[in-house]
């Protein structure tokens, strides 16, 4: 009359179904995040970071979903041309944003870039008359890491 076990069927379902769900999620976490955050280099963590992560989560819950071997070589591809373009994207954004001073220097704790950028003259070329401004980070003697 009614079967106790539950088919495979199902239990591909339910795995696809909630690796789906977590995808959406993961990826509706990084649309919030770039409502949310305050300056550029936060938004584009935000919208680089979970959304690399959700949509590998779609993907499989994809692979489940199909059931086919066809299917995964397509999938990998997608999900490393994702892997690929999201750093790099991610990195032209950041440095562009970083020099034309769309982000709020408040909120950096360690900025790395500015001697590279003043060394440099607009086109990019290393300017002779900027002498060399690298130092090597320095120990805070007030910090007392962490301890009491």
């Amino acid at each position: 009359m009614f079967e106790t076990g539950t088919s495979l069927d199902t239990v591909l379902d339910s795995i696809a179904a909630v690796l789906l769900v977590l995808g959406a999620l993961m990826s509706t976490v990084a649309g919030i995040g770039l409502f949310r955050f305050p300056d550029q280099l936060s938004r584009m963590h935000a919208g680089t970071k979970p959304q690399v992560l959700g949509l590998l989560l779609v993907l499989l819950a994809l692979a489940f979903a199909w059931r086919a071997w066809v299917w995964v070589p397509v999938l990998l591809l997608a999900w490393m041309l994702q892997m690929l373009t999201a750093p790099v994207s991610a990195h032209l954004v950041g440095r562009a944003g970083y020099r034309t001073k769309h982000l709020k220097p408040e909120y950096l704790y360690v900025d790395e870039l500015a001697h590279v950028v003043a060394s440099h003259d607009d086109a990019g070329r290393p300017a002779a008359s900027v002498p060399d401004q690298r130092t090597v980070p320095q120990e805070d003697p007030s910090d007392d890491h962490g301890r009491d």
